[in-house]
């Protein structure tokens, strides 16, 4: 059985000797007939010279260097259409996604499953991030149409017949574990405890964390857009409400309706309700529009091994 090993990397030259070490231990202990592809992220170091450097000790590594950063997401796609294993893995470039967890998770193949998803444990982050990405999922599960498991990343083992299902889907946008999921097949969690970062800072930003939770909610849930139709509901009872309690006020006590905080209150309240409709709706025509240019999810500049 041949092994694929998928890792997207960005600025991660300080510690990839240490990750290809933890990975080629793992390989000669189990005897894996492996191949690890590293797709270079639009890297700002040398972490794609060193790549092509260490393939003269890991004639296995394969390397593909993008134009840009084009997103953690849009690189693993593209790992993936190079990955040649009967069984394939993602997993990330700073160790948080530990080597050794592997052998767990082909186990688990072995016994039949078609995907095996790593569940985390524990996060070693610090408080806001815990609590944004716990949040997220929980968001994102009461409003997906399709079971999208806790606490899960991209970290997992897929059979390849898998993998060519998820390929199949052209999206622009890719939220994989999310396309993951709904591809379907046997799929099991298994917890392990997310370790520390090997070094420096994490590739993502909070900004760029918005945009994965958004790809996510926007591409695997209608309710954004069911949820106007209820703001209308819910606006125009509140409308009905305030307007018949005014003219019983106006005639039974003479009740003086012309305030400006009124008016002031009503027309923020619905300019409010109307801004985030838009904004909704602006996001699902966004999408519409990026699928439409039908533009590669990436470029590659160079590869190296392939």
């Amino acid at each position: 059985m041949k092994i694929s090993i998928v890792i997207p990397l960005y600025n991660s030259a300080k510690f990839q000797s240490q990750l290809l070490e933890a990975i080629d231990t793992e390989k000669t202990i189990h005897g894996w007939n492996l191949e690890v592809i590293f797709i270079d992220d639009g890297s700002v170091d040398n972490s794609y010279e060193l790549s092509v450097e260490n393939q003269k000790k890991y004639t296995y590594l394969k390397s593909i260097k993008l134009s840009r950063n084009f997103g953690h997401q849009a690189a693993v796609r593209t790992g993936l259409d190079y990955a040649s294993g009967d069984v394939v893995a993602i997993i990330d470039d700073d160790l948080q996604d530990p080597p050794k967890v592997l052998k767990m998770f082909l186990n688990k193949i072995e016994e039949g499953w078609d995907v095996v998803y790593g569940v985390r444990k524990k996060r070693k982050e610090n408080f806001i991030k815990k609590f944004c990405y716990k949040a997220f999922y929980h968001v994102l599960r009461s409003l997906s149409e399709i079971q999208i498991p806790l606490d899960t990343g991209d970290f997992c083992v897929m059979k390849k017949e898998v993998v060519v299902k998820m390929l199949s889907l052209p999206e622009k946008n890719p939220f994989l574990r999310g396309i993951r999921a709904w591809v379907g097949f046997k799929q099991i969690g298994m917890e392990y405890e997310r370790a520390a970062r090997a070094h420096g800072d994490s590739g993502y930003t909070f900004k760029k964390l918005f945009k994965l939770a958004f790809d996510g909610i926007f591409s695997f849930s209608m309710l954004p857009l069911r949820f106007i139709t209820f703001i209308g509901v819910g606006g125009l009872t509140f409308s009905f409400l305030y307007a018949s309690y005014v003219f019983y006020k106006y005639f039974t006590i003479g009740f003086d309706a012309k305030g400006f905080a009124s008016l002031a209150i009503l027309i923020t309240f619905f300019g409010s309700l109307i801004l985030i409709c838009l904004g909704i709706i602006g996001e699902y025509i966004a999408r519409i529009y990026t699928e439409s240019k039908n533009r590669p999810i990436s470029i590659i500049m160079k590869t190296n091994n392939l």
